[in-house]
């Protein structure tokens, strides 16, 4: 019997130099990708930290201002708010071209729409423009975080996209420092510098009616009993009932 390695062909040895090489690459290719998932988690974790305690710090100021006024026998009168939320409560007919123009323009396509909106002087009249036809008021935090966690979907190419996971928001927000969904929410409560982006990127809320229903009065102001107009600190009652 001869005793002569049988010797592989060139092709074959080429692939299997290939194939331990590709493995050696995806190998530390996925350690990379793993240390940097994990630093990410960190930046993540310590900036919802941060976050909770801004919250926390705006909560108690608010409290120690309204104790010194009436410590003092006066009254505290809180600062102008800068968001707001509206809410479409009427559909599309017997809706004339200015209201409808102002509803387009604030992406309120459908009824039971909802966005976010900065409240400036521009934004107050076209908000006083809509009134027979959407409700507004003052958002709190729990009421963002529950409508962007439960409702949220961001506009990508003009698509609605599901906001499952942080890369979504890091790959079209990253560059203005949003990464997470925390950062998104932080942006939009504080109406931080790039707020108009960020509120740009959120697809409009689409809410459920009310439990219970609306109550009839749709084009009736909220004061007078009925749905439309400025709520207040009321709307996140609202939200609940629709979320």
């Amino acid at each position: 019997m001869s005793s002569d390695k049988v010797l592989a062909p060139e092709t074959v040895l080429k692939q299997r130099k290939n194939a331990e090489k590709s493995a050696v690459e995806s190998a530390a290719a996925a350690a990379t990708t793993k240390k940097e998932r994990r630093q990410k988690r960190q930046v993540i974790f310590k900036r919802a930290e941060q976050y909770v305690k801004e919250y926390r710090q705006l909560e108690r100021s608010e409290i120690r201002l309204r104790r010194q006024a009436k410590q003092n026998g006066n009254f505290y009168v809180a600062a102008q708010p800068k968001l707001a939320l509206v809410i479409r409560t009427k559909g599309i007919n017997k809706i004339a071209p200015k209201p409808r123009k102002v509803l387009q323009l604030l992406r309120l396509l459908q009824i039971n729409n909802s966005i976010f909106v900065r409240l400036t002087y521009a934004t107050s009249q076209m908000l006083q423009i809509i009134t027979p036809y959407a409700a507004w008021g003052t958002p709190n935090l729990k009421t963002v975080k529950e409508l962007i966690y439960k409702r949220g979907y961001a506009k990508i190419n003009k698509q609605r996209i599901p906001i499952s996971d942080n890369s979504i928001i890091e790959q079209n927000l990253g560059r203005y420092g949003i990464i997470c969904i925390e950062d998104l929410i932080h942006e939009i409560f504080t109406v931080g510098p790039n707020f108009k982006i960020a509120n740009n990127f959120l697809w409009p809320f689409k809410l459920s009616n009310p439990t219970g229903g609306w109550s009839g009065r749709k084009v009736r102001h909220f004061i007078e009993g009925g749905d439309a107009g400025n709520r207040e600190e009321f709307i996140n009652a609202l939200v609940r009932q629709m979320n």
